[in-house]
């Protein structure tokens, strides 16, 4: 059985990019992408703790985009649905919660030392530059973030044993 997150992660940050699309240019959108990237990497490392989680996910499968197509008002149309298929709504909705809150990307990030999953930094997710916020200013905009990242919030609050700023 595979153990690799790589078509779920692939496929939630091509969603991201396609929801929250970084301003016009290769560099915005190379920096947008390593963002996007990282949250969902990160994501699917908490949401896929070990290899045995990877297993299932591949067994069962991911779920797809069209809840989060239809909540963001995106045309899965447009390019094609093959890939949707691997997209999951939980890792979206987490990668959005840590794009929209930088401390609970931190917070995230010292957690995933307890999985299965060891990676590189997640530098442009944590603690991004200027440039980086200027081409991920749509992605990491905690309000257009607030309908996707609120779908599965409590559970990553619960994951987490921390408090978001903002919730309740």
């Amino acid at each position: 059985m595979p153990t690799d997150l790589t078509p779920v992660i692939a496929a939630c940050t091509r969603w991201l990019l396609d929801a929250y699309p970084p301003p016009a240019g290769a560099l915005n959108y190379a920096l947008a992408e390593a963002q996007a990237l990282q949250a969902a990497t990160l994501a699917a490392h908490l949401r896929y703790p070990t290899g045995l989680d990877v297993q299932l996910l591949h067994l069962c499968g991911p779920g797809g985009a069209d809840r989060l197509d239809w909540l963001t008002g995106c045309d899965p149309d447009r390019d094609g649905t093959a890939w949707r298929t691997w997209v999951d709504e939980t890792v979206v909705s987490w990668a959005a919660c840590l794009l929209a809150d930088r401390a609970l990307a931190v917070r995230a990030h010292r957690a995933r030392a307890t999985t299965d999953h060891h990676s590189a930094g997640l530098q442009r997710l944590v603690d991004p530059g200027a440039h980086d916020t200027e081409a991920g200013a749509l992605l990491r905009h905690p309000d257009l973030l607030e309908p996707i990242a609120t779908l599965h919030r409590p559970q990553l609050i619960e994951l987490l044993h921390v408090e978001a700023a903002g919730t309740p």
